[in-house]
């Protein structure tokens, strides 16, 4: 069975954004995308109807990648330090966790959640270590995190 033309009325993940108009199998359109309001037959007067939207959308796109990009941009950059106990060799008696580093955030005016710091492992030595910050979907921002000894 060839597969129909249809207009999406929302963003559906890997197949389009509202207005684009997709070729899909019948049964997808007629089981799941119609009845779920995510689509509409691709007619002239539908089509006219989703460029409205789709500008109007495109509008607060713009607006919030741009307000994204200012998060990112504020918080690039950022240094903030702590002291833990530590040997001669500079290896932490305990580390320095996401925990930590969002309360350090916080301390320095950037309220992040720990859930948004992205750690491989926690710190376990004294010096300068990058981190990244998740910001929004795919955007993520680096800070520095200075572990000293305790003296």
């Amino acid at each position: 069975m060839a597969n129909i033309e249809i207009l999406l009325r929302e963003h559906v993940q890997h197949l389009g954004k509202c207005g684009d108009v997709v070729r899909v199998r019948p049964g997808y359109a007629r089981n799941f995308l119609f009845p779920n309001g995510l689509a509409a037959e691709a007619t002239p007067d539908n089509k006219k109807l989703m460029a409205r939207k789709r500008a109007r959308l495109d509008v607060e796109e713009k607006k919030r990648d741009e307000e994204i990009e200012a998060r990112v941009a504020k918080i690039t950059g950022v240094v903030v330090a702590t002291t833990a106990k530590a040997d001669e060799q500079g290896h932490l008696f305990g580390s320095v966790n996401a925990a930590q580093v969002s309360e350090l955030l916080v301390k320095a005016g950037h309220g992040i959640a720990e859930k948004d710091i992205r750690m491989d492992a926690p710190i376990k030595t004294v010096g300068a270590h990058v981190i990244k910050i998740h910001v929004h979907g795919e955007r993520f921002a680096e800070i520095t995190v200075n572990v000293n000894a305790e003296a």
